[in-house]
């Protein structure tokens, strides 16, 4: 069975040959402690996963990529990225998107574009913040402007159509987006404070990616269509239920409508935080596959399994505290999981990105015990 063929079975509650094996990977930080712990510089960072997978013992052919196919919902033109001031300790800079914040000194503005690693920032100004500021933003949106898009995409949609690889293409849901324009504390704000506004920023948000949807499915049907929406807290969403199905299920419910009549299979979220009270409207709004499923904030994949059926498929949902503690306690936390993986729909990996607390050591045994799991060993 290819890589494609697997991927969908396993989230469309088929019967993969076996699991994918997505454990999850680190980001910078974590990938320069690996190295000092063990991981050979001369393993390149896209590598490192095939290699811990025979560091723990795997023997099985591991799964070759190949070309994707570009749909770019980003502002064009974007922002100047520059520094605006440097202090002794911290640098207040302007990222691509706008946003105007304060970094420390160890990263560049790359770090803010490319999440090359976790980094905190302070807010200082986004880029919208008036009604004028909004006219200038609405025009870096133009869905039929062909940088958007693969070069020569007749020819590579006709080349992807047979496939062994599994292609997923992303866009920002309307909160996840707002948010950048506006800033998180302005958009809740806004929710109260001028409705009226709020639902037009969305009804452009929506018209536009269901735009670059559509020209995207004229040349190239992908397997995945996923969102990023990010909006919820350690036990509870950022607005309320009531206020999601209001506001931003619409624009789900009409972006499913697209994708499905496009014959895309997988219609997937991604929301850190607790998703609980989500997951319902995802459900109804046609979504059918979520991540990461982020343990400590208090997602219980068994219990959502026993809530929602087959409604929904998961990937990822291993607790990084686990995964950073090793031993017993990851052992323990892949028999919690277990009794989801042995009822599909569910792809197990790293509940975020890799955090450098994680060793290498820890690393590759919990990849040791995610592969005897997942079939690969």
């Amino acid at each position: 069975m290819n890589e494609r063929k697997r991927q969908l079975e396993a989230l469309l509650f088929g019967k993969p040959d076996r699991i994918p094996l997505t454990p999850g990977g680190g980001r910078k930080s974590t990938r320069e402690a690996w190295r000092r712990q063990g991981l050979p510089e001369t393993v390149k960072d896209g590598d490192i996963v095939e290699y811990a997978y025979r560091q723990a013992g795997g023997k099985l052919d591991w799964p070759k990529g190949g070309k994707g196919f570009y749909a770019d919902a980003r502002m064009i033109p974007q922002f100047e990225e520059k520094v605006i001031e440097r202090k002794e300790n911290s640098q207040v800079v302007q990222d691509w998107k706008g946003n105007i914040c304060e970094i420390g000194n160890e990263f560049t503005v790359d770090y803010l574009r490319n999440a090359m690693d976790f980094v905190t920032r302070r807010w200082i100004k986004c880029p919208v913040e008036t009604r004028a500021d909004w006219e200038d933003m609405k025009k870096r949106y133009n869905p039929d402007d062909l940088h958007r898009y693969s070069e020569n995409p007749v020819i590579l949609g006709k080349e992807l159509q047979n496939r062994e690889h599994y292609i997923g293409i992303s866009f920002s849901g309307p909160f996840w987006q707002l948010r950048e324009w506006l800033g998180f504390e302005n958009l809740c704000m806004m929710f109260y404070d001028d409705p009226d506004f709020l639902r037009e920023m969305i009804l452009f948000w929506q018209e536009y990616v269901a735009a670059l949807l559509k020209n995207t499915f004229k040349y190239f049907t992908p397997d995945e269509v996923h969102l990023s929406e990010d909006m919820a807290y350690k036990s509870f969403s950022m607005v309320s239920p009531d206020m999601a199905r209001e506001y931003l299920l619409p624009t789900w419910i009409k972006w499913g409508e697209i994708i499905r009549n496009a014959g895309v299979p997988v219609y997937a979220m991604d929301s850190d935080g607790f998703i609980g009270e989500l997951i319902p409207l995802w459900i109804e709004a046609g979504i059918n596959a979520c991540d990461p499923i982020e343990v400590a904030a208090g997602n219980d994949i068994v219990d959502f399994r026993k809530r929602f059926g087959k409604n929904m498929a998961y990937r990822g949902g291993v607790d990084k505290r686990a995964m950073a503690k090793g031993g017993k306690v990851i052992e323990e936390e892949m028999r919690r999981i277990e009794s989801v993986i042995r009822d599909g729909g569910f792809i197990p990996g790293c509940d975020h990105g890799v955090p450098s607390d994680v060793s290498w050591d820890n690393y590759v045994y919990y990849i040791k015990l995610l592969s005897k799991t997942t079939g690969w060993m």
